[in-house]
């Protein structure tokens, strides 16, 4: 990932954003320390892109219908060896 310190980001934007699209994501550096990360639209998209919730991701699970034993022990400890 390119690396832009802040003045050098807003004089050269332009640059910046074509980079972020031909590149990947640029970073801004505010007194040297990482400040934002400037991304194409097609980056953004994809990491914004919805993600299914954890019982849907588990129905669409190939183990669908399988016999599994999901059955917990109700002793409130265990031994473990240290």
């Amino acid at each position: 990932m390119t690396s832009w310190q802040l003045q050098d980001a807003k004089a050269r934007l332009s640059e910046v954003i074509k980079s972020a699209v031909q590149e990947g994501p640029q970073e801004v550096t505010v007194r040297g320390k990482p400040s934002a990360v400037i991304l194409s639209v097609e980056a953004y998209q994809a990491m914004k892109k919805q993600r299914p919730d954890f019982v849907s991701f588990m129905q669409q699970s190939p183990l669908q219908g399988e016999d599994m034993d999901l059955q917990r022990s109700e002793s409130l400890t265990r031994d473990i060896s240290l």
